[in-house]
């Protein structure tokens, strides 16, 4: 198989059922349309009692059952906001430092900068990244990052970030945890390359049929048609 293969999203996870939360961002086959993906599962009853909603363009998470949210600093947040010609996913709060800092006139990286991987020793969850920048002549580049700790007790921050222009039928996806374990390993080596099909419908299934039964929670596919600007989405939450 070669480094430049597309591979498909169901071989990539094939035998993974904790991946975590997962990001991913491309052009479909015809190079008609941007695509984004964003998934989360749980282990944790707290981790799993979790639903998207959307509104104004804005995807939210947001307790399924609010009687039994116990600690909500890390499970509630924005994962994608809209930003004039940018559309920011993230696996956390660090997608409204993205936007204020847009807001600020600063760049996504420094932005970024400013943060580090999440508080939950001892699994260290990286904080993953993605920034769509639409060029208004029908194409658009993306890139990727992942935040993580440089060491077992989280003393240092490793800040990794990877710029792509966009490939009709390619995409890449990056995620949280590099194997089902505890404590959870970060996710290791640069953004996977996938396959990224012409509908949505098809991208959003083999998403969500890959996904391991018990663990995952939601998925988000937004499609953005790279000449008219119209958006199509998919939305599904399992606690609903």
């Amino acid at each position: 198989m070669s480094i430049y293969d597309n591979r498909e999203f169901k071989d990539i996870v094939a035998g993974h059922s904790y991946p975590g939360r997962g990001i991913i961002v491309g052009k479909t086959e015809d190079g008609r349309k941007a695509v984004i993906c964003y998934f989360i599962m749980g282990r944790s009853a707290n981790s799993r009692n979790r639903v998207f909603r959307e509104r104004d363009g804005a995807v939210y998470t947001e307790p399924f059952d609010p009687a039994k949210l116990e600690d909500p600093s890390l499970i509630i947040y924005a994962p994608i906001r809209e930003f004039e010609d940018k559309l920011i996913v993230s696996n956390g709060n660090q997608t409204d430092t993205i936007y204020e800092g847009l807001i600020a006139g600063r760049s996504v990286y420094d932005s970024l900068r400013t943060r580090c991987f999440e508080p939950d020793a001892p699994n260290l969850t990286p904080r993953i990244s993605a920034v769509l920048t639409f060029d208004g002549e029908g194409d658009f580049s993306y890139n990727m990052s992942i935040l993580k700790s440089g060491d077992v007790d989280g003393n240092i921050c490793n800040r990794y970030f990877y710029e792509y222009e966009s490939f009709a039928g390619a995409g890449h996806f990056i995620h949280t945890y590099e194997r089902n374990e505890s404590p959870l390993p970060t996710f290791q080596g640069e953004p996977r390359r996938v396959a990224i099909p012409d509908d949505i419908d098809a991208l959003f299934d083999s998403v969500w049929n890959a996904l391991d039964e018990e663990n995952r929670i939601s998925l988000y596919v937004r499609t953005v048609d790279l000449v008219t600007g119209e958006v199509e989405n998919r939305m599904v939450n399992k606690y609903e």
